[in-house]
C-alpha cells in the first residue's frame, strides 16, 4: 500500500521496482531502480522535526528490503540505504541511519542512530546503535555494537561473507524481474 503521510508527502517508487501488495510505504520515501520490497515490510517517513521539517527515507538501486522489515525515523531524520544492499527478514532500521552500498544486514537485526560503511556485513540478531561501523567490517551474529571499544573487536569482512551478500543481492534483483512479469496476473 502506498499512502501519504500527514504532511502530504507521497512515496516515489521507480517503475522497475517491485513492492509486494502487503507492504506499506508511507510519506517521504524514495525507492530506486530494481528494488525488491517484500511482504509485510513497513517503510514510514511521517514524523517531523521541531521546525516541522522532514528528511526522506531513500532506498538505493538494486537493494532489497525483505519480509517484515521496518524502516522508520525519529523526528524527521534521514534514513539512507545504499545501492545493492540487503536488509534481511524482520530487521529494523530506525533513523537517523545511513547504510552504505553493498551491505548485508542479517535477520532480526536492529540498526538505530548509526552508520554502516560500504561492504560491511552485520549478521543475524545483532544491534548496532550510536556508532559508525567502518567499511568492509564483519559484525558477528548476536553482537551489540554501540561504542568505539566494541568496534575495535570487529574484524574485516571475509571473502565468504562478502560473496554471500552479493549472492543475496543478485537473487533479489532476479526476484524483482520475475515479480514484475507476473504482477498483473490473477
Amino acid at each position: 500500500m502506498i499512502r501519504k503521510n500527514p504532511s502530504g508527502d507521497l512515496p516515489v517508487v521507480a517503475q522497475s521496482a517491485f513492492v509486494d501488495p502487503t507492504a506499506i510505504l508511507c510519506g517521504k520515501v524514495f525507492v530506486g531502480e530494481n528494488v525488491f520490497i517484500g511482504p509485510y515490510a513497513v517503510i514510514r517517513a511521517d514524523e517531523v522535526d521541531a521546525s516541522g521539517g522532514m528528511e526522506p527515507i531513500v532506498i538505493g538501486d538494486n537493494s532489497n528490503i525483505q519480509d517484515g522489515v521496518v524502516i522508520h525515523s525519529k523526528s524527521g531524520a534521514r534514513v539512507e540505504i545504499g545501492d545493492n544492499t540487503s536488509i534481511a527478514h524482520r530487521s529494523i532500521v530506525h533513523g537517523p541511519c545511513k547504510v552504505g552500498r553493498n551491505v548485508f544486514i542479517g535477520f532480526n537485526t536492529v540498526l538505530f542512530n548509526c552508520e554502516v560503511g560500504d561492504g560491511s556485513v552485520v549478521r543475524h540478531n545483532s544491534v548496532v546503535e550510536a556508532c559508525k561501523v567502518p567499511a568492509n567490517f564483519y559484525v558477528p551474529s548476536t553482537s551489540h555494537v554501540n561504542s568505539d571499544e566494541d568496534l575495535a573487536r570487529i574484524e574485516p569482512v571475509t571473502a565468504d561473507a562478502s560473496s554471500f551478500s552479493e549472492d543475496v543481492a543478485q537473487t533479489n534483483v532476479r526476484l524483482v524481474q520475475g515479480y514484475k512479469k507476473i504482477q498483473n496476473e490473477l
